[in-house]
């Protein structure tokens, strides 16, 4: 079969164009519109807004409606951890990524566009279908990145990162713009109530995933191999995982990297995955404000996925992740104290700053990283499952703090997260 041909502009621009098509999920379901919709639909409040009470029964067990959110998404988390090095490990052998790639795509579209069914009174079809999301999201990453190296050449690898974090931060905008005036002003499309309009935001974010990504799927290669399926490919995918663990002993800077790697997505992940609800139980800020609140963290996200990539090239890469774990553990004091909605915009427009510049950075520091000599879909895949077990760690962590006390203790936990992954970071650079 004939080699792909890197650096090509056309399979570069479809393959950052996916990038816009999935992030209508972290922006639209994991962000913006659900978790504060999940929370008004499930929580009792009295004439001055205040929460009155926020259990739900969920198959017979009453919890705490945030708690309850969080446990579904480390969970759903748990699941993608376990799946990637099967999943993974097949793609590899027999190069089939992009057939993987687009099952959990129609997988995660079909979740999202399900949620439109939630009424309030059926909580258990909100949390399993926003768990299939994530895990359609989640798992299509996992081919996805994959792909970085295999298309273009080490020297365009921030660039092409950034692009593609970029294009997937404005295109979810426009989405988001777009369901924002459906939900404000219904009436202008024909709907009755801003209700319906959240429920039909949620299948328009089903469509908009699986319609772009069908511009990723007939440029991207197919594959680079092939090889048949035997009867312990399934075991595979941990057998790879395995050599890599054992790979990564004669690999320090790797090891160490993947380490700090770990702390800063149990820390950055779970930011991103409770802000809103963040804001809406604890700041009881109205949707319409934590919708603007999300366009501005996205927009800010643009520059700062460009500054960080340029600053990347002057100071080096470890060093700007580095100095990214300092802006967080200030984010998460502020995020402890703030008690006026113009102090949450101000934090958020901070996090979308550098939770941009962090995320591009990340994925292209481990790629220069990488020793392109071996399999790169089992390193992704390690590199995947690192960050998956971190965000369920995180995740479990911050909502067992949530359900005993409140999120703002939760946030300092997080703080914590922050200070280790600095503190490899700082052991990385010592590295030689």
């Amino acid at each position: 079969m004939s080699e792909i041909v890197k650096n090509n502009k056309r399979t570069m621009n479809s393959w950052a164009v996916y990038d816009m098509a999935n992030s209508v999920y972290s922006l639209c379901i994991a962000t913006a519109i659900f978790p504060p919709f999940y929370e008004s639909m499930t929580s009792v409040r009295n004439a001055a807004g205040d929460v009155v009470y926020d259990k739900v029964f969920f198959f017979g067990y009453v919890l705490k409606n945030s708690a309850l959110y969080e446990y579904a998404l480390s969970a759903a988390f748990l699941i993608i951890a376990i799946l990637s090095p099967i999943l993974s490990g097949i793609a590899d052998y027999t190069g089939n990524k992009r057939s993987f790639m687009k099952f959990f795509v129609y997988m995660g579209s079909i979740s999202c566009a399900s949620l439109y069914f939630f009424d309030g009174s059926n909580p258990e079809l909100a949390i399993f279908g926003f768990m299939g999301a994530t895990i359609g999201f989640s798992g299509s990453f996992v081919f996805y990145n994959s792909y970085l190296p295999e298309i273009c050449t080490p020297d365009r690898f921030e660039k092409l990162s950034a692009k593609g974090y970029a294009m997937g931060y404005g295109g979810s905008v426009f989405l988001l713009i777009i369901n924002l005036m459906m939900i404000q002003k219904p009436q202008w499309f024909g709907i009755t109530d801003g209700a319906t309009a959240v429920r039909i935001a949620f299948l328009t974010v089903g469509i908009w995933w699986a319609g772009i990504a069908q511009i990723t799927f007939a440029n991207l290669p197919s594959t680079t191999h092939k090889r048949k399926i035997t009867r312990h490919l399934l075991l595979n995918g941990f057998s790879e995982l395995k050599r890599v663990f054992h790979d990564l002993k004669v690999q320090p800077k790797l090891r160490g990297y993947l380490l700090a790697f770990f702390f800063l997505s149990m820390g950055l992940q779970t930011v991103m995955f409770v802000a809103a609800l963040f804001g809406k139980k604890e700041m009881n800020m109205p949707q319409a404000k934590l919708v603007i609140t999300v366009l501005l963290i996205q927009l800010v996200a643009i520059p700062g996925a460009y500054f960080f990539a340029w600053a990347a090239n002057k100071k080096g890469n470890i060093p700007m992740l580095g100095f990214s774990t300092l802006i967080w553990i200030g984010i998460c004091i502020g995020a402890y104290f703030i008690t006026e909605h113009y102090q949450f915009y101000i934090i958020a427009a901070v996090v979308g700053w550098v939770m941009g510049g962090v995320q591009s950075l990340s994925r292209a520091t481990f790629t220069r990283l990488l020793n392109r000599e071996h399999d790169t879909a089992s390193y992704y895949s390690f590199y995947d499952v690192t960050e998956k077990i971190g965000i369920v760690i995180g995740l479990l962590i911050y909502g067992l703090i949530d359900h005993h006390y409140s999120m703002r203790e939760s946030v300092l936990a997080l703080m914590v997260f922050f200070m280790i992954a600095g503190v490899f970071l700082y052991r990385v650079r010592k590295v030689r």
